[in-house]
């Protein structure tokens, strides 16, 4: 498979989890609001959308450390499509939690 579908993917479910993990988004809102809340001008829909920016980058991470271990373990100079494909598992069970709320709620 193309490496962008991989990515669009990744991607995918990194926004998935961003916008509708409540519980993790509620925690990083705690602490960007008195960090970011003056950088954002105050706004609450301003900071409440960094939070959940900050919440998808942290998925797409945290997907990526078992991919880089594997990657590491067999001495892969580059992503092949098994650490892709590891990547991808990683990020969609992270993203678990949040699938009832996608699907309840929608794009």
């Amino acid at each position: 498979m193309n490496r962008n579908f991989f990515l669009i993917g990744i991607a995918f479910f990194g926004m998935i989890n961003g916008l509708f993990n409540q519980l993790w988004l509620i925690f990083a809102l705690l602490y960007v609001q008195p960090l970011a809340g003056p950088l954002l001008f105050g706004s609450m829909s301003l900071t409440l959308m960094f939070a959940s920016l900050m919440v998808s980058t942290a998925t797409v991470i945290l997907g990526g450390i078992p991919a880089a271990i594997y990657e590491r373990v067999t001495g892969a100079q580059e992503s092949n499509g098994v650490s892709l494909w590891i990547w991808l598992a990683g990020t969609a069970i992270l993203a678990l939690p949040a699938a009832g709320n996608f699907i309840s709620i929608g794009l």
